[in-house]
């Protein structure tokens, strides 16, 4: 015990001396598989797949390093969140993956500073999740007689949730039927969301005064480790 007492004193000794400290680890973004290929990313991540909290944080990338901007706490879908590939609608699961933005919504009015395309809420503004209709995993206005009204989503009715909000590129340059529609990120409602991801509504707010689409931000959702982990996307 003494010679151990010992050796652990000369070894805190050599580190201070030498200022050798503990590697750390690089920023999340330098540890994905794929960031979008742009200078803005979102990250949102869980503890598990059975989670319904976890971090959202937007980084920005400059002269080749990320660094953080900003951070809030998260929440996910009901059930927790599944790999996006595989997911299937109606199962209030968040999609694990790397997404684009392609625009902002909002029931109110764009925050001061939005640069993203911003569309405005009305009371003919739907999102069609009917998998029968043309225009699955689309906005309508007004809502066609082929998206049924119990399957798509009359926006205004959320006016908290989409007071502001990113759509969220999953399923959406080629939707598959029965994948999945209408995952944005979007201000907190009262608990877990139906599949999207949340924030509080400052959040949401500093996060569209942030966005650039020029910068091409990406949105990356996943979970600390395992087969749905983060770093995979």
């Amino acid at each position: 015990m003494r010679r151990c007492l010992v050796a652990c004193s000369v070894l805190l000794a050599v580190t201070a001396l030498t200022g050798v400290r503990a590697p750390v680890d690089p920023p999340l973004p330098q540890r994905l598989a794929d960031t979008g290929g742009g200078s803005q990313l979102i990250t949102a991540e869980a503890s598990a797949t059975g989670a319904t909290t976890g971090t959202v944080t937007w980084w920005n990338r400059r002269s080749g390093q990320w660094v953080a901007a900003g951070s809030a706490p998260a929440r996910f879908g009901a059930n927790g969140l599944t790999e996006g590939a595989t997911r299937e609608q109606g199962t209030d699961t968040t999609p694990t993956g790397l997404y684009d933005l392609p625009y902002a919504f909002g029931v109110a009015a764009a925050p001061p500073g939005t640069r993203y395309p911003y569309r405005r809420v009305h009371n003919g503004s739907w999102w069609c999740q009917d998998n029968a209709a043309r225009a699955y995993n689309r906005w309508v206005e007004p809502r066609p007689a082929d998206c049924r009204a119990s399957e798509a989503e009359h926006l205004i009715t959320y006016p908290a949730q989409y007071a502001r909000a990113l759509v969220v590129g999953f399923n959406y340059e080629r939707p598959v039927r029965g994948r999945g529609a209408g995952i944005f990120l979007h201000v907190n409602g009262h608990g877990a969301t139906a599949g999207c991801v949340s924030v509080p509504a400052a959040a949401m707010d500093r996060i569209l005064a942030w966005a650039d689409p020029a910068r091409r931000p990406h949105l990356a959702i996943g979970t600390d480790s395992g087969p749905t982990a983060i770093t995979r996307y």
